[in-house]
C-alpha cells in the first residue's frame, strides 16, 4: 500500500508544553511529540485542524491544542467541532478538512469518532487526500485507536488473559496492517491487545505508551517518538493459539507470540515485521547530547 499521507499515530497524554519551566519549554518547542507534527505537516505555517469529536469537554480540549500549538508557533489553527453525524455533512467543517495540512484527532471515546464521522463525506474526502496529498492525518488515545481498520472499542482486565476482555469494531481504516491500543502502560492494557492479536493473526499489535508516537509513512514503516516505549505484537508465528476454542470468560493460552519494545527513534518495517536497529554511533551520539 503506497499512499503519500502521514500518520502520526500518539498513545495519549503528549506533552503539551504547559506550566513547563524555561528549559522544559525550549525541548518541547524543539522535541516534543506536537513538534514533529508540525514539522511532518510543513512548519509553523501550515494549516492545522483540531477535531475534538471524541471528547467529552471538546471546547477545552480544542483550546489546549490550540494553546500548545501556538506555542511551537503555528498561526494557522482551526477546529472542526463535530458532534453529531449532520456536522460531517456541513460544508463549512468540509472546507476546512479540505484545505488542511494536518488533521488531529483528539481522546476520548474511538466509537464517537466513527460513528461521526465514518463514511461522511469528512472522512470520505481524508481517505482520498491521504492516499494522493502530503497531509497529515494524527491521533491521541481514541484519535489514534480510531485510524486501524479493525479497531478496539473497550475492554479491560488488568490481570486477566480471558477470551472476550477485548471488544472490536471498524475503524477509520488509514492503516490496514495494525491494531493500536492506547495508554498501553499505564492502564495495563496487556491482555485486551494479545487477544486482538490472538483474533487477528495476520495483523500487528501495537501497545502505545503516554507521550510516545509513531511516524507511520507509505503504510509500510514506522519511526518512535516520544518519551516512552513502544509494545509491539506479532502473533503470525503462534504455535499454539485457543482463542477459537475457548469459552467466553475463561483464560487463554498462546505460544510463541512474538514482542518487541521500541523507544524514540527506532524503526519498524510493517511488511517485513522487522525491526531496523540504530546504529551504535548515532546512538552514542545522541547520549552524549543529553548529558
Amino acid at each position: 500500500m503506497d499512499v503519500k499521507g502521514i500518520l502520526i499515530i500518539i498513545g495519549g497524554n503528549e506533552d503539551k508544553g504547559i506550566n513547563t519551566r524555561e528549559q522544559d519549554h525550549l525541548e518541547f518547542v524543539e522535541e516534543s511529540v506536537l513538534a514533529r507534527v508540525v514539522k511532518e505537516s510543513g512548519g509553523i505555517e501550515a494549516n492545522i485542524v483540531i477535531i475534538p469529536t471524541a471528547s467529552r469537554i471538546p471546547e477545552e480540549v480544542s483550546s489546549n491544542y490550540i494553546d500548545s500549538f501556538g506555542q511551537i508557533g503555528c498561526k494557522n489553527l482551526a477546529v472542526a467541532d463535530i458532534r453529531n453525524r449532520d456536522e460531517s455533512e456541513d460544508e463549512e467543517n468540509i472546507k476546512l478538512i479540505e484545505q488542511a495540512d494536518c488533521i488531529l484527532f483528539s481522546g476520548g471515546s474511538q466509537s464517537k469518532i466513527v460513528h461521526k464521522i465514518g463514511g461522511s463525506t469528512i472522512h470520505k474526502i481524508l481517505l482520498e487526500r491521504f492516499e494522493k496529498e502530503n497531509i497529515v492525518i494524527a491521533g491521541t488515545s481514541a484519535g489514534a485507536m480510531c485510524m486501524s481498520k479493525e479497531m478496539i472499542t473497550g475492554g479491560g482486565g488488568k490481570e486477566f488473559f480471558n477470551k472476550g476482555a477485548v471488544s472490536m469494531g471498524e475503524g477509520l481504516g488509514f492503516i490496514p496492517h495494525l491494531i493500536i491500543d492506547s495508554h498501553f502502560i499505564r492502564r495495563g492494557r496487556f491482555g485486551r491487545l494479545a487477544e486482538a492479536t490472538a483474533r487477528f493473526t495476520n495483523l500487528i499489535g501495537i501497545g502505545l505508551a503516554e507521550d510516545t508516537g509513531l511516524v507511520v509513512k507509505n503504510c509500510n514503516s514506522f519511526e518512535i517518538v516520544g518519551t516512552g516505549m513502544v509494545i509491539i505484537f506479532d502473533a503470525s508465528e503462534l504455535s499454539f493459539n485457543n482463542q477459537a476454542s475457548t469459552k467466553v470468560g475463561h483464560p487463554m493460552t498462546i505460544a510463541n507470540l512474538k514482542t518487541h519494545v521500541l523507544a524514540n527513534g527506532y524503526h519498524f518495517d510493517i511488511l517485513k515485521r522487522e525491526i531496523r536497529v540504530v546504529p551504535v554511533t548515532k546512538t552514542a551520539k545522541q547520549e552524549s547530547q543529553s548529558l
